[in-house]
């Protein structure tokens, strides 16, 4: 049996700024790169202080770890994963940060309900080709999940133009690294 290997990630700016943080490596998993992540929160700049962050299919926590570190008010994190969630609540106990809730779920379970609150800024990477995204997206705006003028991030292995997401997000941003397309959509 292979064993899942230990890898590292680093926070790129804000109040954590070049702390490095450990996961574990598992099927699946592509955390987003540090040049994507800049790349990405430079877009977000003028929108990650003070929002409320929901951070599906959470993976290595590199995205909601650089939310924090930049000021995010909340961000509930979902993965599957023991392992990740673990690792991920050991993360915020060193770090002292209660500004995060991590739950042990199915990202498409946790959506079909309404949340409490709506939240600002989606990020959106789940493991690709397991047709997770679209539906995702579907159930982001179905279910009450979004602030009226929310961005929501995705990562697809699909260009943005071929996705059907909801008809009333606008594709803002996009970019390509490798296979990956990144793209920031903005709620309308």
């Amino acid at each position: 049996m292979k064993q899942n290997k230990p890898s590292q990630l680093r926070i790129i700016a804000g109040e954590w700024r070049s702390r490095r943080f450990s996961f574990t490596e598992q099927p699946g998993l592509r955390p987003t790169p540090d040049r994507v992540r800049e790349t990405l929160f430079n877009w977000l700049n003028a929108h990650i202080e003070g929002a409320r962050c929901l951070d599906l299919f959470t993976g290595s926590g590199a995205l909601t770890l650089e939310a924090l570190s930049r000021g995010a008010r909340h961000v509930l994190a979902c993965d599957l994963s023991r392992e990740v969630v673990a690792s991920l609540r050991g993360h915020m106990q060193t770090l002292g940060c209660d500004r995060a809730e991590i739950r042990q779920q199915d990202a498409l379970a946790l959506l079909a309900s309404p949340p409490s609150e709506p939240f600002d800024l989606v990020f959106v990477d789940p493991p690709f080709h397991q047709e997770l995204l679209e539906p995702a997206c579907a159930a982001l705006e179905q279910n009450g999940w979004l602030s009226t003028d929310a961005l929501i991030y995705t990562e697809s292995e699909s260009a943005p133009e071929q996705l059907c997401m909801p008809a009333n997000w606008q594709a803002h941003r996009q970019k390509k690294a490798g296979q990956v397309w990144y793209s920031l959509w903005q709620r309308g």
